[in-house]
């Protein structure tokens, strides 16, 4: 119940703001290009820090879990084991982070940013 009532709020909100932002934009075709621009990389954005996101708790769980695993079989390498999932646990987290800094630039270094911000009264 409650997945379906945020995905429905979610693509209502994502509707109303669509469409009013179409309705201003209606004469201004360079500035309704950068706005359709900028909606595509704000999705894209989205789903990419949702699926690195996933991906990484993921690998990290993996990882955590083999670590204790091997620690409880061998109790003597725990020293070495932890070292080594700090380590990798560091990796994936990198791979996020990387993740998050293309997310930033598809939605704040685009070239159509001039005629956004025209559209929303920004260059006057």
């Amino acid at each position: 119940m409650f997945k379906k009532l945020s995905f429905s709020t979610l693509g209502s909100a994502f509707l109303v703001f669509a469409l009013s932002t179409v309705a201003y934009a209606a004469g201004d075709e360079i500035a309704l290009a950068g706005l359709k621009y900028f909606t595509v990389s704000v999705f894209t954005a989205g789903f990419a820090i949702a699926f690195a996101a996933f991906g990484g708790s993921i690998g990290q769980g993996w990882s955590v879990k083999n670590a204790v695993e091997g620690i409880a079989r061998n109790p003597e390498s725990s020293g070495k084991v932890t070292v080594t999932l700090l380590i990798g646990i560091a990796m994936i987290e990198s791979l996020v982070i990387y993740t998050l800094v293309i997310a930033l630039i598809l939605i704040y270094a685009h070239p159509q940013s001039a005629a956004i911000a025209a559209l929303f009264g920004a260059g006057h």
